[in-house]
């Protein structure tokens, strides 16, 4: 059977990494999840003080060591995590603190040409599902198959909440939600690949569904296009 390329794009805590991991697994494809990418620059950042106390980013300093930084994906019990130069980084990329800084570091234009140049070449024998902000439309936009999530942002927090709450991580639901209200601001104004629906992606709204419910969702939309090709 051929092999395509699976584009899933949309907000923060969409739930987007859930359904390319199980997709992927069912259709026995690679997951590369472009977030976490971007997470770890920003860990990166954070850790060596390449922000001001106000927020903004050294970029000037960022640039300079952009090359000192190396992500990879490694399956562990089957299940994808990051590393960040070698080093499991998983847990501390999902923290409120990196939530809070990754769209600043996901605007920067060398950043995403850095990262985006990874990623083409992660995908160039296809049989993956990327997820994303900008796949559809800038990564990969010959994507066969290419979908966007969007969900209201009072239930992408409960979500978040919730699933940090799982981790025993800290978690406020007020500062979540003002945290994804804030990153869906800058992530579709921001000047390099904002985040928009692609021309030729199917709009999915996962408010009221369930993650089963979504599997099947997008199992039918696979199909439909494979049959196809």
């Amino acid at each position: 059977m051929k092999k395509i390329t699976i584009a899933i794009d949309g907000y923060s805590s969409c739930g987007k990494s859930t359904m390319a991991k199980d997709l992927a697994r069912e259709i026995g494809y690679i997951y590369i999840d472009t977030g976490a990418m971007y997470r770890a620059v920003t860990l990166y950042a954070l850790r060596q003080g390449y922000f001001n106390s106000d927020g903004t980013v050294k970029t000037d300093e960022l640039e300079h060591n952009m090359e000192k930084i190396h992500i990879s994906f490694k399956l562990v019990s089957g299940i994808p995590k990051t590393y960040l130069n070698n080093e499991l980084v998983e847990y501390d990329i999902r923290t409120l603190e990196v939530s809070s800084h990754v769209s600043p570091i996901a605007a920067i234009p060398f950043v995403r040409k850095a990262l985006v140049a990874q990623q083409q070449a992660m995908g160039k024998d296809k049989g993956i599902v990327m997820d994303g902000r900008d796949i559809g439309t800038t990564v990969f936009p010959e994507a066969e198959l290419k979908i966007f999530v969007t969900a209201k942002s009072s239930i992408r927090a409960q979500r978040r909440f919730e699933e940090l709450k799982e981790k025993g991580m800290p978690a406020d639901f007020d500062a979540i939600k003002k945290n994804v209200e804030e990153r869906d601001y800058i992530d579709t104004h921001r000047e390099v690949s904002p985040l928009r629906k692609a021309d030729d992606a199917i709009e999915l709204d996962n408010s009221m569904m369930t993650i089963s419910e979504q599997k099947q969702w997008l199992m039918d939309k696979y199909h439909n296009i494979i049959k196809t090709k």
